[in-house]
């Protein structure tokens, strides 16, 4: 099936262009997460996520080793942003989200990153770690919309979101690929410095899945070309709250949800210093995981 990608729609109307000024408006003074650092990023000024005008890109590439829906047979187009509107001292590319390891690019060029994943044969473009960028990454689609980008766009994130600027990309977005991290603000706040973690969260997958309901697939390729994916890493000692997150997925968006439970948590970062973010889980913990997820009731669950 060939896959029309939203933002097309939005590029025909006129409302693409409307959508980056909205978005120019949400950088300076900047509210684009709910930090509200609210400073003057047009000047290069720099809040919470330590990122100016510029999007930094770290790398970009045809990447196999995402969620098989995400994936399918041809890889995601993925570009990892430097810099993070969470500061988690166990992060898995610490380098890149606090360390800021990349480098500068101009619209034009992210632009050019977009057509050359679709033009390598990727299924989408997969954006990891976009929220504190949204203004280049919008002013780039519009380019490379205009010069033929019609893959679709995965909003790959930490969960830590504003409905304001998720309603911005109503209608751009495709596939939304939070991380649910905590269901708990206290802990939250301890490992990842942020303030409301589970509320802001909460909040942002309802709209999430409001825009792009359940995930759909197209059979021919393997690939989604809309919905929602859920990540949940596990941590050690259950610090990620599995149960109350799987209970909240069931209950208030849907049994059918396609949620990931991975297993993959190892002490990156800072984590040897916050125990017990200094071991791997145990496979006993991981099942438990699991099972909690299943007797929340959610059905289509992803595990790797």
């Amino acid at each position: 099936m060939e896959v029309r990608p939203s933002y097309l729609k939005l590029l025909e109307s006129g409302q693409l262009d409307k959508r980056v000024e909205r978005a120019r408006k949400m950088f300076s003074p900047c509210t684009l997460c709910p930090h509200q650092c609210k400073v003057n990023r047009m000047d290069d000024e720099k809040g919470f996520c330590r990122i100016g005008r510029r999007a930094v890109v770290a790398s970009f590439g045809a990447h196999f080793g995402e969620e098989p829906p995400i994936t399918g047979k041809r890889g995601s187009g993925t570009v990892f942003f430097s810099g993070c509107n969470l500061k988690c001292v166990f992060c898995q590319n610490f380098e890149i989200s606090q360390g800021l390891e990349g480098h500068e690019v101009e619209k034009e060029y992210l632009a050019f990153i977009f057509l050359s994943l679709q033009e390598g044969g990727c299924h989408n473009i997969n954006l990891v770690t976009p929220t504190h960028v949204i203004l280049p990454i919008l002013e780039a689609l519009l380019l490379a919309a205009k010069e033929g980008l019609k893959i679709p766009i995965v909003y790959n994130c930490g969960g830590y979101e504003s409905i304001e600027t998720l309603r911005l990309l109503d209608g751009i977005v495709d596939i939304y690929m939070p991380d649910m991290k905590y269901s708990d603000d206290e802990i939250g706040l301890k490992y990842s410095r942020v303030k409301n973690y589970w509320k802001f969260c909460k909040e942002a997958v309802k709209e999430m899945y409001r825009q792009v309901g359940n995930l759909r697939i197209d059979t021919s390729t393997g690939a989604a070309y809309r919905g929602l994916l859920i990540r949940h890493l596990v941590l050690p000692g259950d610090l990620s709250g599995t149960k109350k997150v799987c209970e909240f997925i069931a209950r208030e968006l849907s049994p059918d949800t396609v949620v990931n439970i991975m297993d993959q948590y190892r002490p990156c970062g800072m984590a040897a210093k916050y125990p017990p973010l200094d071991r791997r889980i145990t496979p006993e913990e991981f099942a438990r995981a699991v099972r909690w997820a299943k007797e929340a009731g959610l059905t289509n669950l992803l595990t790797f």
